[in-house]
């Protein structure tokens, strides 16, 4: 009987060491081989060419790399690039880069399909069918880098986590990539660069702040009344506006780190003035800012999105108060659209 062979990268720097010392080598070989998997992003032990070849086979005889691959890329005449990337175990999900004239910016994927059920996504339509790993999440991003170098000439400025799947139900795999990413063996990026979405789970969110993370907080918001967020988002039942406007109030408390909110505005659901003044009232318990998304629809359904005089209403509600909103307008259109709101996302 074959025994399945564990991923290496699951292995710290210490345990690397470790493995080494226990297999009559030196523990600095350690050091170099986690160089090359993470700094480096080799695809195979082959690729380590300073390392010796009887030390490349036994590592092939212990370990696999289960490095992603970039199955097909769509690259669109604004310069976003999709990509579907392939797992090991030949499972896909996607990852988008987004150009704007002063920065790219990476938006990942952290689950393969969806823990949770909003309506308006068409992630939501696939079940989840597990989380990715650490250094899958961080292989879309390598994969990124690489495609912003090659295309735009300057490295990845820029991560947000609005790609496939709830960052926060798959919360160790995703700091582990996060801790990577900016780690100086890694990315070397700053966590400030960083941007996580969640759909609102407070006790995840109180976590994040204890946890004391550097990174960016999104929230995708959508409605403030509990009835219509509920159509929207069912799972939001779970989660009432009160337990969530607590757990960002603790947030910022600890973390004094402003929060944004992703707001689709869609025609006949919350494009009303009830809407608009609760939102500006819910804008008021924790400093944000407001990102208006303009909706790609992913059918010929009840979300459609709502005319240009409601989206200017909430701006200019919104700015009475102070409050900074931007709208996002959708990228990519010429090609296919991407899972969920992927496309929408400019960081």
């Amino acid at each position: 009987m074959q025994i399945e062979k564990k991923d290496i990268r699951a292995l710290s720097k210490d345990q690397l060491r470790d493995f080494f010392v226990a297999n009559n080598d030196k523990a600095f070989r350690g050091n170099q081989v986690y160089e090359w998997l993470w700094s480096k992003g080799a695809h195979s032990f082959e690729d380590m060419t300073n390392v010796a070849k009887t030390t490349r086979s036994m590592l092939e005889n212990n370990f696999v790399i289960n490095h992603i691959k970039v199955d097909t890329m769509q690259r669109s005449s604004d310069g976003t690039v999709k990509n579907a990337v392939r797992l090991h175990d030949g499972l896909v999900v996607e990852s988008v880069l987004i150009p704007t004239e002063t920065r790219t910016t990476a938006c990942v994927s952290s689950q393969v399909g969806c823990s949770l059920d909003c309506n308006f996504c068409a992630t939501a339509r696939l079940k989840r069918m597990r989380n990715l790993e650490p250094g899958e999440i961080y292989d879309q991003i390598m994969a990124i880098d690489k495609e912003s170098r090659l295309y735009h000439n300057h490295p990845l400025s820029n991560i947000v986590f609005m790609g496939m799947g709830e960052p926060l139900m798959n919360y160790n795999n995703v700091i582990k990539a996060i801790d990577m990413v900016t780690s100086p063996e890694g990315l070397g990026m700053s966590p400030k660069r960083i941007m996580l979405s969640t759909s609102g789970i407070p006790k995840m969110i109180r976590k994040m702040a204890d946890d004391d993370v550097k990174f960016k907080l999104a929230v995708s918001l959508h409605s403030a009344i509990d009835e219509i967020r509920a159509k929207i988002m069912p799972f939001s039942k779970n989660f009432p506006l009160k337990d969530l406007r607590e757990a960002l109030e603790y947030w910022y408390r600890k973390t004094k780190s402003k929060i944004s909110y992703e707001y689709v505005v869609w025609k006949g659901i919350n494009d009303d003035k009830a809407s608009i003044d609760a939102l500006v009232k819910f804008c008021k318990y924790v400093p944000c800012k407001v990102n208006l998304i303009e909706y790609n629809p992913i059918d010929d359904g009840e979300f459609q999105q709502a005319s240009e005089e409601s989206i200017l209403a909430y701006i200019k509600a919104l700015e009475s108060i102070g409050v900074v909103c931007k709208v996002r307008r959708s990228r990519g259109k010429d090609i296919d659209a991407a899972c969920g709101q992927l496309a929408n996302k400019e960081g």
